[in-house]
């Protein structure tokens, strides 16, 4: 068995644009929360926890407000480590 040595002498640290996941998660929020919205507002008729629609409407609206809160997370957690870079 031979033995591999590596070294490494120039480590380069890339730095991750996350624009793009925040304009893909504010995106889904918002098309999530006009499903929400739609859904529960066409199953309005019987208000009660049998109506399947209402409750998956009812999801869909705060499944988007836990999407919106992850995405304003990772931007600024994001943007406090980019001005400690700096």
């Amino acid at each position: 068995m031979a033995i591999r040595t590596a070294s490494a002498t120039r480590v380069e640290r890339s730095e991750r644009d996350v624009t793009p996941l925040i304009k893909m998660m504010t995106m889904a929020a918002w098309v999530l929360l006009g499903i929400g919205l739609l859904l529960s507002l066409f199953s309005m008729d019987h208000f009660n926890d049998r109506n399947t629609s209402l409750m998956v409407g009812i999801g869909f609206m705060v499944g988007s407000v836990h999407i919106y809160v992850i995405r304003t997370a990772i931007h600024l957690v994001h943007s406090r480590h980019t001005s400690k870079v700096e």
